[in-house]
């Protein structure tokens, strides 16, 4: 069990750290997915910044309120989605956060609520010959009784998600390039 953070909630599973690994822990599905950005510095500051200022999510259509500060160790942060008053709420933490020469990224848990529980990790990398990529990868299972029924589709989702994630980051980039 863990400590809860500012939302008063806790992570839904035991395995918090694990997705710095290459390995998920038994048990999760696993999911990556990886885009090349384009090559040097203003490549990879300004998807490095989108990263930290939400915008994939936004871009995604996953609602973070405004004023929200950047992922640091620590935070929980509200995600919303949803069609007009249709709206689903999920809570996450961040667990890491990585600010290395040529990689820039973070990793959120799942807090009691979420329809899923796992992690999720963002990078932006700058390889040594300039050319930048964005990753994410993620461990996961269902959490809630609806995420259960929806098996594989629930997969997929997640799957088409990750895709508009990695869309945010992207969109308007070959003008930069």
């Amino acid at each position: 069990m863990s400590v809860p953070g500012e939302s008063g909630r806790e992570f839904t599973y035991p395995d918090v750290g694990a997705g710095r690994g290459s390995v998920s822990p038994a048990g999760y599905r696993s999911l990556e997915m990886t885009r090349e950005l384009g090559t040097g510095d203003q490549i990879f500051d300004t998807a490095s910044r989108r990263l930290f200022g939400w915008h994939m999510h936004r871009a995604a259509g996953i609602r973070v309120a405004h004023g929200t500060p950047g992922p640091t160790p620590g935070l929980d942060v509200r995600l919303e989605w949803g069609i007009g008053p249709i709206r689903a709420t999920a809570w996450c933490r961040v667990v890491d956060v990585i600010d290395e020469p040529g990689r820039r990224g973070f990793s959120y848990g799942t807090l009691t609520g979420h329809p899923e529980s796992g992690e999720e990790t963002f990078l932006v990398e700058r390889g040594t010959d300039g050319n930048v990529t964005t990753r994410i990868t993620a461990f996961s299972r269902p959490a809630r009784w609806y995420t259960r029924i929806a098996g594989p589709l629930g997969h997929l989702l997640q799957r088409r998600v990750t895709q508009r994630y990695l869309d945010g980051i992207t969109d308007d980039l070959p003008r930069l390039m």
